[in-house]
């Protein structure tokens, strides 16, 4: 099976140890299966919509995305933007994992349909159990259509 065949976690951040605490978390929390990591917004938008170098991926889209607010390329407020604008993937759930706490930053993140808004704690445990959840509860809890 290709590597993007079956994703259940896209993960979009472009910090190395933040993604892996990230992927740590999710792994301990059984939920690493199926995750992809992108490190910049661009990227990110080819994946979802099968463009550039994903323009042969199948039609599959994640079942949570993972994504920071301050990316490469495209920020992650324009990768929000595209996604909520777009009717085969505005029912995605994205959760905003990401250091900013600015009122700005969370309001135009709610504005435009994200899901949840997580900042980033600076402490690992206290991350990776806030990461944990946040996984347990949109991809057991959470009913998508």
């Amino acid at each position: 099976m290709d590597q993007f065949e079956k994703v259940d976690i896209l993960l979009v951040e472009d910090n190395p140890a933040d993604a892996e605490l990230t992927m740590r978390a999710l792994r301990k929390g059984n939920l690493a299966n199926h995750i992809t990591w992108l490190k910049d917004g661009a990227a990110a938008l080819d994946f979802i919509f099968r463009t550039g170098e994903y323009a042969g991926r199948p039609e599959q889209y994640p079942r949570l995305i993972l994504l920071d607010i301050k990316l490469p390329k495209v920020d992650g407020i324009e990768v929000l933007k595209r996604i909520k604008a777009d009717e085969r993937t505005k029912v995605i759930p994205v959760v905003m994992v990401t250091s900013s706490a600015e009122g700005r930053d969370i309001t135009e993140s709610y504005k435009l349909g994200v899901n949840s808004y997580v900042v980033k704690p600076v402490e690992f445990s206290q991350f990776s159990d806030t990461v944990a959840k946040a996984g347990l509860y949109w991809m057991l809890v959470n009913k998508t259509p």
